[in-house]
C-alpha cells in the first residue's frame, strides 16, 4: 500500500462498512449490536485520518474531498438502516425527527445542484458536531434501545446544521469545498481572506 494512496483507500474502507453493517444487522439482528457499534468507530477514525492524511500530503483536491462527503452520508444512511432493522419499533417512535433530518438533508442537495450542477460538500464545522452527535445518538440507539435526550441533541444540531449548509450554498458565488461556516461563505462572497482552522478543515 503506497502511503499517497493511504486517504483513498481509508474511504473505501468507510464505504465497504456501509453493506457490511447492513448485512450484520440483517443476518444476526440484535446479537450484531457490539460489532456494529465497534464498526462505526472505525469509520468515524477512518473519516478523521483520511482528512488529517490527505492535508499533510496536500492531496486534499476536489474529487477527493467529493467522494469523502458522499462516502460520508452512505455510511451513515447504512447506519440508520442498521438501527430500523433491529430496532424498528425505536425508529417508529422516533420518526419525525428523522423525516426532518431527511427533508434538510434532501434540501441541502438540491439546492446545490440547482445552483452549482454539483452536490454539496461543505465539511463545515456545525456538520462535524453533527456527526459527533450522530455518533453518540447512534451508540444509545444501538448499544442501549435508547432514544431520549442524544436523539433530540442530534435532530435539532442536526437541523441547525443542515440550515447551516443551506446558507453557505445561498451566499457562495460559486461552488467551494471546505467551508467552516455561513460566515466564511460571505466572507468569500466578499473576497476577504481567511485562515482557515486545519482541525476542522477535513
Amino acid at each position: 500500500m503506497k502511503l499517497m494512496k493511504m486517504p483513498h483507500y481509508l474511504i473505501l474502507f468507510r464505504f465497504m462498512l456501509a453493506p457490511t453493517i447492513v448485512s450484520l444487522a440483517l443476518v444476526l439482528k440484535g446479537e450484531s449490536r457490539l460489532v456494529i457499534v465497534i464498526l462505526m468507530y472505525l469509520g468515524l477514525l477512518s473519516d478523521i485520518f483520511d482528512g488529517i492524511i490527505a492535508r499533510k500530503q496536500n492531496i486534499a483536491t476536489e474529487k477527493l474531498r467529493r467522494l469523502d462527503s458522499q462516502v460520508d452520508l452512505i455510511f451513515w444512511i447504512a447506519i440508520a438502516l442498521a438501527t430500523w432493522i433491529i430496532f424498528p419499533s425505536l425508529i417508529k417512535a422516533n420518526r419525525i425527527g428523522l423525516l426532518c433530518i431527511l427533508v434538510m438533508e434532501g434540501l441541502c442537495y438540491l439546492i446545490s445542484i440547482l445552483k452549482f450542477g454539483k452536490e454539496t460538500c461543505t465539511h463545515a464545522f456545525l456538520s462535524k458536531m453533527w456527526g459527533i452527535s450522530l455518533l453518540i445518538a447512534f451508540t444509545a440507539l444501538i448499544g442501549f434501545n435508547h432514544a431520549g435526550l442524544p436523539f433530540k441533541i442530534t435532530v435539532a444540531l442536526g437541523i441547525i446544521s443542515q440550515a447551516d449548509v443551506i446558507a453557505i450554498i445561498l451566499i457562495l458565488p460559486k461552488w467551494t469545498h471546505d467551508i467552516p461556516s455561513a460566515y466564511h461563505a460571505y466572507l468569500i462572497r466578499k473576497n476577504i481572506p481567511f485562515k482557515k482552522n486545519k482541525l476542522f478543515n477535513g
